[in-house]
């Protein structure tokens, strides 16, 4: 059933179609168990430290189209700052993990802060519809995603900027919240971007880090993307992250290039 990403059953979340990678017919994506971990930390330990601020995700090996555990715990207890962790299991073996710092929000702080600087990338409706496809394989996670390119291509060396919207549930019955939908998005921020002629090298991340200072509005995410590539096969892609309003953070991921 693609309705979604995954579906819970018996304690375990199960992957659908959607959930799976361009590389592999029996991996998934890292963009949804990083979506998935997210739910999991901003779901623990419910108190006044609610905001997640800063969420890492490690991907320690592919993560199967398989049923998964998840498990969290509390790392660091507190009221003002607030430290999680949670980890992903496929048949008893860890395959992913991910720790999230949480800080308090205060509405009646009231704050002076300055208002939000203008949006300078083309909005969703402003910019071109796109579909991402790969050779040998119609269904994926980038087909439970709407696309609109707002600068750069996705065909070109150097930077890019593509407006992500996810387009089906993270999790049936379930509408997902302004941080699954970043996590969902930011994972794809080495494929906006490339240091290199695509088709011929591949840029592996195996860790993810979003950094956010405010909530998300609405269901569209752009990633701003620029990859960086050194000689011997270490990179890094980071992307500037916006809502329709403008700035709501940044991610990074650690890349492994190595030739096709």
């Amino acid at each position: 059933m693609n309705d979604a990403v995954f579906h819970l059953d018996a304690g375990r979340v199960v992957p659908t179609e959607l959930a799976r990678g361009p590389w592999s017919s029996s991996a998934q994506h890292g963009g949804a168990p990083a979506a998935l971990l997210a739910r999991a930390l901003e779901q623990a330990d419910p108190g006044p430290a609610s905001f997640v601020a800063r969420l890492t995700v490690e991907l320690l090996r592919p993560v199967p189209l398989a049923p998964l555990t998840v498990r969290t715990e509390t790392l660091r207890p507190g009221r003002k700052v607030q430290w999680l962790a949670a980890t992903l299991e496929a048949d008893g073996q860890e395959v992913a993990r991910a720790t999230a710092l949480r800080l308090r929000v205060d509405e009646d702080l009231a704050l002076p802060v300055p208002e939000l600087a203008p949006l300078s990338l083309r909005l969703p409706a402003e910019s071109r519809p796109y579909t991402i496809t790969f050779p040998g394989t119609t269904v994926g996670f980038w087909t439970a995603m709407e696309l609109r390119i707002a600068d750069g291509s996705f065909a070109e060396v150097g930077a890019a900027a593509i407006w992500f919207r996810l387009a089906v549930p993270l999790v049936a019955g379930e509408s997902p919240t302004p941080l699954q939908r970043v996590a969902a998005a930011a994972d794809f921020g080495n494929g906006v971007s490339t240091a290199l002629e695509r088709g011929r090298y591949l840029f592996i991340n195996p860790d993810l880090t979003i950094s956010l200072h405010r909530a998300a509005v609405g269901e569209w995410v752009a990633l701003e993307a620029r990859t960086f590539a050194e000689a011997d096969g270490v990179g890094l892609a980071e992307s500037a992250l916006h809502d329709e309003r403008g700035r709501i953070g940044r991610a990074a991921q650690s890349l492994l290039v190595d030739r096709l």
